[in-house]
């Protein structure tokens, strides 16, 4: 027995109780229920998988899944990946125990992760091209091809955590992932679809040959990974730790909030910041400008911001390539001529209105997270009133001024969206765009709500559903700021469901709700800071 193993062994011996059979059969039976329950969908999804790939669709596709492979990416360098829990951090890190023997356990949960995530990477790839024969065959590829470059992605990961040298190389291959589903998304939108479409028709055999190679490469990453993990520096693997320490944190009191104050806080630090000199402002404008230096010195996060905004396009063009209104799909199936159009008329109807409800809800959460960039400060004058009191200025007119930037931010991500889906031919032509710039002042309205909400309410009660357990106290923290932007967003929602020849209406709706909305949330928010409980 190791070093490490002797010492993990002595601690689990004087502080839990020896494993019985009860605690077998309650893994067994958890485990059991678990793939009950995800036999259904696993079935449904293969049976899916099964069919002719549509090449209109198919460019889309595979660049949300080669954009969630980037994010799969930054999240696993944002965490460390590496991390310990307190206690080894504590008592074994700084140890004259073997580093690697300490980082075997850790080590193994990233490759189990990196596994189920490259299955599912992979499966989400092949119900994207389909699998119009051998599916057995290219089922196995396309998992083979998936959880190589998971796992492939988690050891350059790692060894940019260990060596500075592969840390500078991490970055680039973010960005170059990003750049090829950009690449894909528009080979796929334009004649070279073709290329697509004949890849997806290669024979199984090629595909096999290329899963086959990705995993040599990838057990070639995995083995240098591996070797690196005794030359992780004991400071980055504290820092580590302890991020991972307050997400768990964070997640088990349910309070998202402090997770978020504790990543903005560990950016910045120890970074040296240059100084500039302060611009002559009128005093609301002056205080609202940290705001717009803070967001100046990320140019990455706006970055990111701005290209999210092509989600809602590649959604569309992946779920058919319109958004159509209830109405013109009834007038395009014939909606009531002869019966037995009836029932394709209403599963037309029933499809067109999801992919309508998707899109609508992912322009508002992604409007108002887009806005929610801009608050820095207000979140500080939440957290913090009496400082607020102490700078001299109105409380109203401090958050007057601290809504510009969130309301340019999400007039800026919304008329990116619009634009892309016009462009796309999602929707039909017309000055959609303008619709994303009347609803700034509800987005900025909905942003400061959120920013300046207080915490989650534990005590407030639980409701049972056959789906588990309600937390209302978290559902209405987490709705606070989402409730004011729908409300001041609903002609916009108007708009999208009728889709009418002539916008002049809408517009105007859209431009005095959101004046609306945002001139009362400043009436009554802007009285005095709110206090914490």
């Amino acid at each position: 027995m190791s070093p490490v193993a002797e010492v993990r062994a002595l601690v689990r011996s004087r502080g839990r109780r020896p494993r019985s059979w009860i605690d077998l059969y309650s893994t067994g039976l958890g485990l059991a229920v678990v793939a009950a329950m995800l036999s259904q969908p696993a079935s449904t999804l293969l049976a899916a998988i099964t069919r002719q790939a549509d090449p209109a669709r198919m460019g889309a596709g595979i660049a949300l899944v080669v954009l969630a492979y980037a994010g799969f990416l930054a999240v696993a360098r944002m965490m460390g990946p590496v991390t310990l829990s307190s206690a080894d951090a504590t008592w074994l890190l700084l140890s004259p125990l073997d580093r690697r023997a300490v980082l075997r356990r850790p080590a193994g949960v990233l490759l189990a992760v990196s596994v189920v995530i490259g299955a599912a990477l992979g499966v989400g790839l092949l119900a994207v091209l389909g699998t119009p024969d051998h599916t057995a065959v290219r089922l196995a590829a396309g998992m083979v091809l998936g959880i190589a470059a998971a796992t492939g992605g988690m050891a350059l990961a790692v060894l940019a955590q260990a060596l500075r040298t592969w840390d500078a190389w991490a970055g680039p291959v973010i960005v170059t992932t990003v750049a090829l589903a950009a690449a894909v998304a528009l080979l796929g939108s334009g004649p070279a679809r073709r290329f697509l479409a004949a890849a997806a028709s290669a024979p199984p055999t090629l595909g096999a040959a290329l899963a086959g190679v990705s995993a040599v490469l990838a057990a070639l990453l995995v083995r240098r990974a591996w070797t690196a993990l005794d030359r992780i520096p004991a400071r980055t693997l504290l820092t580590a730790s302890t991020g991972a320490g307050r997400a768990v944190g964070a997640a088990v009191t349910m309070d998202p909030e402090a997770l978020a104050w504790s990543a903005e806080d560990e950016h910045w630090r120890g970074r040296v910041l240059r100084s500039r000199r302060w611009p002559a402002l009128p005093a609301p404008m002056a205080l609202a400008w940290q705001d717009w230096r803070r967001l100046g010195r990320r140019p990455g996060r706006l970055a990111v911001l701005l290209m999210t905004a092509a989600l809602p396009a590649l959604a569309a063009q992946t779920g058919g390539g319109s958004l159509e209104a209830p109405a013109a799909v009834a007038a395009r199936t014939g909606g009531g001529s002869p019966p037995g159009t009836a029932a394709t008329t209403a599963l037309a109807e029933a499809g067109g209105l999801a992919g309508l409800m998707l899109t609508m809800g992912i322009m508002l959460v992604g409007g108002l997270a887009a806005a929610a960039a801009g608050t820095w400060g207000a979140r500080r004058d939440g957290d913090d009133p009496a400082l607020a009191r102490l700078l001299g200025v109105g409380p109203r007119r401090a958050l007057a001024a601290r809504a510009l930037l969130p309301g340019l931010l999400g007039a800026v991500w919304l008329v990116l969206v619009l634009g892309g889906l016009t462009v796309t031919g999602a929707l039909p032509a017309g000055p959609w765009w303008l619709l994303g710039v009347t609803a700034a002042p509800a987005l900025a309205a909905g942003a400061l709500r959120t920013a300046r909400r207080r915490p989650a309410d534990h005590t407030m009660p639980v409701i049972d559903t056959p789906m588990g357990a309600i937390p209302t106290g978290l559902v209405a923290w987490a709705m606070t700021g989402v409730d004011l932007a729908a409300l001041g967003c609903l002609p916009l929602a108007a708009a999208l469901f009728f889709q009418p020849v002539a916008l002049g209406g809408f517009l105007a709706g859209q431009a005095v709700l959101g004046a609306a909305v945002l001139s009362a949330y400043l009436a009554g928010a802007g009285r005095a800071p709110r206090a914490l409980p």
